[in-house]
């Protein structure tokens, strides 16, 4: 008789620290929406109690990373939190290789370059060289994207093993975030196969509007793909076959340049 399998969920690991766990749903409930928030708020954003979270809410004040407003009472990220993303940006070996030809491919095409990494269903933003062009004003280090419907996203995805983007496509909430979004599966993997063959992808206003990003893989040692390049240029500016012929040959050059260990 076969056994049944069991789950056994993250919590329960005896390494699991549930404390931990719970600083990080204080620090992450603030969000463009809700930059600042009450106790009360806090406690009903993060599914805690107010006891808990008021604990929490003392400790990483104490710690910097909270402030609270002594009048209105409310909390907000303070400046040392900028300190965690820092710190990463500084020691990742990728970021620290990309930067000198992400900034020579910013300077020649006098774009947004972008670099992104890929991070579940979503891609991330890494590093970013922003022109007087610039398209995307709430778009910065750190900010997430759909991978399916993201130049980024695809080209990353069209040089995985096929199992492991299509496994990425079903999990991936898909919908038309734009008139223009490539979103069916079907035309998805017909995308990356295309992507694949030329060595970079394009999205022409799938999450924007206006916006026409261009983007190729960054590719390490073994072939897979590590990162991602891209150039973003205005659809007022540019049409998609323009921006295309233009910009393509140079995101591609600039992708293959980065050559991590």
């Amino acid at each position: 008789m076969a056994k049944a399998r069991i789950e056994i969920k993250e919590q329960d690991n005896p390494l699991h620290v549930l404390s931990v766990e719970k600083a990080f749903k204080v620090l992450t409930a603030f969000h463009q929406a809700h930059p600042k928030m009450t106790l009360t708020q806090l406690a009903a954003s993060t599914g805690m109690d107010k006891s808990s979270t008021q604990r929490f809410t003392h400790t990483l004040t104490a710690l910097g990373y909270l402030w609270k407003d002594p009048e209105t009472k409310q909390f907000e990220l303070a400046l040392k939190t900028l300190e965690l993303g820092y710190h990463y940006v500084i020691s990742s070996s990728l970021i620290q290789l990309a930067m000198p030809y992400l900034l020579h491919l910013s300077q020649v095409t006098e774009e947004t370059v972008n670099m992104t990494f890929l991070d579940g269903t979503d891609v991330v933003f890494v590093a970013r060289f922003m022109s007087r062009h610039v398209l995307n004003l709430d778009t910065f280090v750190g900010s997430r994207m759909p991978a399916y419907c993201s130049a980024s996203g695809i080209a990353i995805l069209s040089k995985l093993p096929r199992k492991d983007a299509l496994n990425i496509l079903e999990k991936s909430d898909r919908r038309p975030v734009t008139p223009t979004t490539v979103y069916k599966k079907d035309d998805l993997l017909k995308k990356l196969t295309v992507s694949a063959n030329r060595g970079y992808a394009t999205a022409f206003e799938e999450f924007y509007h206006g916006d026409l990003s261009i983007s190729s893989p960054v590719l390490n040692h073994a072939g897979t793909p590590v990162a991602a390049v891209n150039v973003s240029v205005s659809r007022a500016r540019y049409s998609p076959e323009e921006a295309e012929a233009k910009f393509a040959s140079q995101v591609v050059a600039c992708a293959l340049s980065v050559r991590p260990r």
